[in-house]
Parts: structure tokens; C-alpha cells; sequence
């Protein structure tokens, strides 16, 4: 199980989310598997209680199913609550951009630019898990800019359906084609130019489409039903 430190000021509530999460994206916790509350409270060093209100809050976006009397699993993969997420990021995203261009600080400019130029980086070292990271903070950080932080927090919970197919398919979305959209779309953030912003961003959230066929071909057994015609 993949664990990091918790953060100062974190509850053990927000810990133990973060990481069941976190370990549900990167299938440490497998679509199908049974969780424990138990096991993850010796895990990370909390009581049961902040675990069990975790994992009831992940059964909210159907992340996690609870059965009573019997404990919880964690959700199969139900591809229209992928296309969902999609849809919900697709909306928000580009409003939050053209916001970006009219709100966003100097200092968070440069915190775009060094996100990006550590991007750069990671590819070169070819270090996927971090790539996926300051991609997710990249976008955090647009939020952060105008003004809709808290909208972006709402938002992750659904999103969990979307980053694990998005995870499962690292392979097929090209990192390079990512960075360079992120460049862009930094640059014209920083020129304020807000129609071109737009356009940049509808681009490169079009480039996380997954091919569904693939990854239920890579992954049988992971998905809710049938594949989709």
C-alpha cells in the first residue's frame, strides 16, 4: 500500500481520504478488492473512526460500496460515471481558465511556470508518477487563480472514477503532447489572452479520452458491465 506522511494540520478524517484515494488511483486498492477498516487504521496509524468516516464519504461518489454486516469494497469501474467526470471537468475548466486570465497573481504565475518546467523534467527522466501529480496540480493551481478553490476540492471525489482509468492508461496518452499544452496554456494565462486560453484548454482535456476497449482489454475484470457499443 503506497502511504505518505500526513500533513500538518491535516484530520485523520482528510488523511485517511487522501490516501485510500490516493491507493484506489494508483490500484494499490483494486477495483473488486475488500477494504478493511481495520487493516487501513493500523496502516496509517489512526483509529477506526476517521477511517470508517472516509470510506462513507468515498461511497457518496460510489468510489467505495459499503455492505452492512459484511464491510466495503471498492466500486468496479462504471464507465458512464467515468464519462461524467469528464463531462463535469470539461465545463469547469475552461470557465476556470478564462477566470484565470483575468485574476491570477504574480506569484501564481510563477508557480505555473515552474510546475511546467519541472513537467520538463519528469519526462525526460521519464518518472510517470510525478508527471501525473504536477499535471494534477497544474490544473489545481488554475482553480487556486480564480478564485474557485474550494469548487475544485468539491469536484475530486467524482473525479476518482476518471483518474483511474486515466492511471491505467498512462501508456496511451503522451506525456510530451501534455507538457507542451501546459506551456501554451500557461503562456496565455500570462498574456491574459482568455479566448485563446479556452481553446488551448478544450484541446488538451480532449487528449484524456481514453480508449475504453483497451484498457477493459488490459484490465478484465476491473468494469461495471458490459463494454458500451
Amino acid at each position: 500500500m503506497y502511504i505518505t506522511e500526513q500533513l500538518p494540520r491535516e484530520s485523520g478524517r482528510d488523511y485517511a481520504l487522501r490516501m485510500i484515494k490516493e491507493n484506489i488511483i494508483r490500484l494499490e486498492l483494486e477495483p473488486g478488492s475488500s477494504i478493511s477498516d481495520r487493516e487501513l487504521a493500523v496502516c496509517l496509524s489512526l483509529s477506526r473512526t476517521p477511517v470508517r468516516e472516509a470510506l462513507l464519504e468515498l461511497a457518496k461518489y460510489k468510489v467505495v460500496d459499503i455492505y452492512p454486516q459484511k464491510g466495503s469494497v471498492v466500486s468496479l469501474i462504471d464507465y458512464e460515471l467515468v464519462e461524467e467526470a469528464c463531462f463535469v471537468r470539461n465545463v469547469l475548466e475552461t470557465a476556470v481558465v478564462e477566470l484565470a486570465c483575468e485574476k491570477i497573481t504574480e506569484a501564481l504565475l510563477e508557480e505555473l511556470e515552474s510546475n511546467v518546467k519541472l513537467q520538463r523534467f519528469y519526462i525526460q527522466e521519464r518518472v510517470p508518477d510525478k508527471l501525473m501529480e504536477l499535471d494534477d496540480e497544474f490544473h489545481r493551481l488554475l482553480f487556486k487563480a480564480a478564485g474557485k478553490l474550494q469548487t475544485y476540492e468539491m469536484t475530486k471525489g467524482m473525479m476518482v472514477h476518471f483518474d483511474r482509468v486515466r492511471n491505467m492508461a498512462l501508456g496511451t496518452v503522451k506525456d510530451r503532447s501534455l507538457a507542451e499544452d501546459h506551456q501554451k496554456i500557461f503562456e496565455a494565462v500570462r498574456d491574459r489572452e482568455s479566448s485563446k486560453a479556452k481553446k488551448l484548454m478544450e484541446k488538451h482535456l480532449n487528449r484524456y479520452k481514453v480508449d475504453e476497449e483497451e484498457v477493459r482489454r488490459r484490465y478484465p475484470g476491473y468494469f461495471k458491465g458490459p463494454a458500451r457499443e
